[in-house]
């Protein structure tokens, strides 16, 4: 079963939509539309009467609605309909929600029986490097909480900050997915694109198609390539 991303033009590329209850790496460098990308697949599976996740370890609720905020797509009527659980990880309070889910295991067996046991079906985590700061082990642990997420009944979106999309990571490897995003300065000004680098169970083409932002969000092209 496939689940719409809720960005126009993007379940093109990929046969209809996300596979459902797998695990996605959406990169790229700052400002290339990761968070935008990531709050539109969370506001799709809300509208749609989904259970939501929203994870985060350097934004409160309230500066992710600001930056949201120049945006129609429905972002803060979702967050204010009690459809998506917002977490700080940073916070107290995030601290004492995510350890009422257990003590042992740290944070991969927290967040796991948290999806499980609030019955999520769709999860953003933002990001993969700010999870450093819960792991003392980086490479061993980051590996073992990402196996775990591709074991529960959650689509889930993990935000990287991996700029360099020939460049491989742990998280790249052991996910179902990887969507690109790309920005960079041309004589013309900034050309932005995405590329669907790997997509299992899933005919693509790892083309860079053109994107572009409105009122409504991101919007891929998905009939007009970019070369890099």
């Amino acid at each position: 079963m496939r689940v719409s991303s809720g960005v126009p033009g993007f379940d093109e590329l990929v046969q209809g939509g996300l596979l459902k209850d797998r695990l996605y790496v959406v990169s790229g460098p700052p400002g290339s539309g990761k968070t935008t990308f990531s709050s539109q697949f969370i506001t799709q599976g809300a509208k749609a009467g989904e259970n939501c996740l929203y994870v985060t370890m350097h934004e409160t609720k309230e500066e992710l609605a600001q930056d949201m905020s120049g945006y129609d797509f429905g972002f803060d009527q979702v967050m204010a309909s009690g459809k998506v659980q917002f977490l700080n990880l940073m916070t107290d309070g995030g601290k004492r929600t995510i350890t009422q889910f257990g003590t042992e295991g740290g944070l991969t067996n927290r967040i796991v029986a948290f999806l499980e046991q609030q019955d999520i079906d769709r999860a953003v985590i933002d990001s993969t490097m700010l999870l450093q700061h819960f792991f003392n082990d980086v490479a061993d642990e980051i590996t073992g909480f990402l196996s775990a997420l591709k074991q529960t009944g959650t689509t889930v979106v993990l935000i990287s900050e991996m700029t360099d999309p020939s460049s491989y990571a742990d998280e790249h490897y052991l996910a179902h997915g990887v969507i690109f995003f790309h920005n960079y300065l041309e004589k013309g000004g900034m050309t932005r694109g995405v590329q669907v680098i790997k997509m299992r169970g899933t005919a693509i083409d790892c083309d860079i198609r053109a994107i572009d932002f409105s009122d409504r969000g991101l919007r891929v092209l998905p009939d007009q390539k970019v070369e890099a």
